[in-house]
């Protein structure tokens, strides 16, 4: 699968060249050769060169003395400007941390991208459960606690472009029938609070919970994860939803 918003064609306007050799780095290739970042990007090993020069030279790449190329700290720096992403950040990290110290379990910040999840903090906590996601990292609407939050709030059409959409499975206990994930969405709306168990892994349960802006919009979503069968969700509930209703009152 190409990387994610490459430009067909070999070569293509100057942007275009630039984004595919950016777009040739991801979570599990973060450190590529000259010939590999040609070959994801679609370009001449040449202009491939070029252009990681040119990004070398300004900080968004950096390039060790084996040859092998990493995103800099310049793209970090950028990125951390993304208004959803670091003022949302700042407002609610010490109430995740607060969520984290009483329950020393994983917790988690996310916003909704298109059809995707789009996660902006995690703490974990200590000896809890492994999860699969990072910060900056994506993940599908319908799997996780945040997920199914973001998507029974989002625009109608969303939520029939990823139901009418597949869905992926992860586990035997993800949710893939439409029916019954627009049963789960309105038990979401209704309850103020998601649970995903063992959707995403097997040995993990999350609950997560909406968190508004001051226009009462569902901006993000906050939830908490943890091993499967070690608390009942509805007991974790209360605290997921208290976390949320605190950091949608900092964002108001």
């Amino acid at each position: 699968m190409p990387p994610r918003g490459r430009v067909p064609g070999a070569t293509g306007p100057v942007l275009g060249r630039a984004l595919r050799v950016l777009a040739a780095f991801t979570p599990d290739r973060p450190a590529l050769r000259l010939s590999e970042v040609a070959r994801r990007a679609g370009l001449p090993a040449a202009t491939a060169h070029r252009v990681l020069g040119e990004f070398c030279e300004w900080g968004a790449l950096e390039r060790d003395e084996a040859g092998v190329y990493r995103v800099g700290l310049r793209l970090w720096e950028l990125g951390a400007l993304a208004p959803r992403g670091l003022g949302l950040r700042e407002r609610a990290l010490p109430f995740l941390e607060d969520l984290s110290q009483i329950t020393r379990e994983n917790v988690q910040l996310a916003v909704r991208e298109g059809t995707e999840v789009v996660y902006i903090e995690r703490i974990a906590g200590s000896g809890a459960v492994p999860v699969l996601t990072r910060v900056g990292g994506r993940f599908a609407l319908t799997a996780t606690g945040v997920g199914l939050v973001l998507l029974a709030h989002a625009p109608a059409d969303v939520q029939e472009d990823v139901l009418h959409s597949p869905i992926e499975r992860y586990t035997p206990e993800t949710v893939t029938d439409p029916d019954r994930l627009r049963h789960l969405l309105a038990d979401v709306r209704t309850h103020g609070f998601s649970i995903s168990d063992r959707q995403v892994t097997s040995d993990a349960l999350s609950v997560g919970a909406p968190i508004h802006d001051g226009r009462g919009q569902v901006v993000a979503a906050v939830s908490l994860v943890v091993r499967y069968g070690s608390a009942a969700p509805h007991t974790l509930a209360p605290l997921v939803m208290t976390s949320a209703r605190a950091i949608s009152r900092a964002l108001g």
